[in-house]
């Protein structure tokens, strides 16, 4: 159930745009190694960018960039600023379903019926829904939520495709697609309640732009109770059975996204049958090259 690996933190990566909190205004920044500059625009404005243009704004608030630090006239941010979720309020978060073959295993263990898992697994159009609003989105940090009318609760690590207007992949991000196994074993339909409730996403605690970073990249699923591993296993993205520019491709031949879009592309890694999450449990998403997500349970609703 457990591996003996190393919980140190991985390098950070050398470029990142991050979201953050500073003096009660929130802004978009530049984060190039340990120094930062504000970007001057948000997350949505920049994702409206051709590809070259958001690319010359990144590199040029770079460029700039400074440390953080006390007092605030030795630089442009001023004191260090707190990171939130790295996604705009009005933005949305899709998912991708059934894109490792652990996941389609997974599902058809938890399913009254496990047809439709194994179809979509082969399937040319792949399993895309609807995730959450960035309002809804919890950050580095923040309690990611399971439901309290569940009995099977676990995270889903995966790899976050940031996407521009134009449908063009912009950057990545780490993000934990919170999921109730038994809501969605009871009942496919019941997809859109074991996927989307209070505090069921979660991003970060950066995204770094698609030229900073290459695929494939090793994921890393954490989960820590009273301070101890019960879980840790890790897989790879060159495991997905879809390429990523293919799952932004089918999701923009139906929809617009003119302020960019974040899409999950599902999970390698999936707990045991007999594991589910507890309130109190502290669960750790690393995605080599791209960031470390970490965040307790709470239990959410009713």
């Amino acid at each position: 159930m457990t591996d003996q690996t190393t919980d140190a933190a991985p390098a950070r990566p050398e470029l990142a745009l991050a979201r953050v909190e500073l003096d009660g205004d929130i802004f978009w920044v530049v984060r190039s190694g340990d120094e930062y500059a504000p970007l001057g625009m948000s997350l949505s404005e920049l994702l409206r960018l051709s590809s070259s243009e958001a690319r010359s704004a990144i590199e040029a608030a770079a460029s700039r960039a400074q440390p953080a630090r006390e007092p605030a006239r030795e630089s442009p941010l001023g004191s260090r600023p707190r990171a939130l979720a790295p996604i705009d309020p009005q933005q949305e978060v899709w998912a991708a379903g059934v894109t490792y073959l652990r996941s389609r295993d997974g599902r058809i263990e938890e399913a009254s019926d496990g047809g439709p898992y194994d179809r979509v697994y082969v399937a040319e159009r792949p399993e895309l829904f609807f995730k959450s609003t960035g309002v809804r989105v919890v950050g580095d940090g923040e309690p990611v939520g399971k439901r309290a009318d569940s009995t099977w609760d676990v995270p889903e690590s995966e790899l976050g495709i940031v996407v521009n207007s134009a449908g063009e992949i912009f950057g990545y991000v780490p993000g934990n697609d919170s999921s109730s196994r038994s809501i969605e074993g009871e009942n496919l339909l019941y997809l859109p309640q074991a996927k989307v409730f209070t505090a069921g996403c979660a991003l970060g605690p950066e995204i770094v732009p698609a030229w900073a970073a290459t695929p494939p990249f090793g994921i890393r699923l954490l989960i820590e109770r009273d301070g101890a591993a019960v879980f840790d296993e890790r897989t790879s993205t060159d495991q997905l059975a879809r390429r990523l520019d293919d799952l932004a491709d089918w999701l923009f031949r139906g929809l617009d996204f003119p302020d960019g879009v974040v899409v999950l592309t599902g999970t390698g890694v999936v707990p045991p049958a007999e594991f589910t999450l507890h309130d109190g449990d502290e669960v750790t998403i690393e995605i080599d090259g791209v960031g470390r997500l970490t965040n307790p349970v709470v239990t959410v609703g009713r």
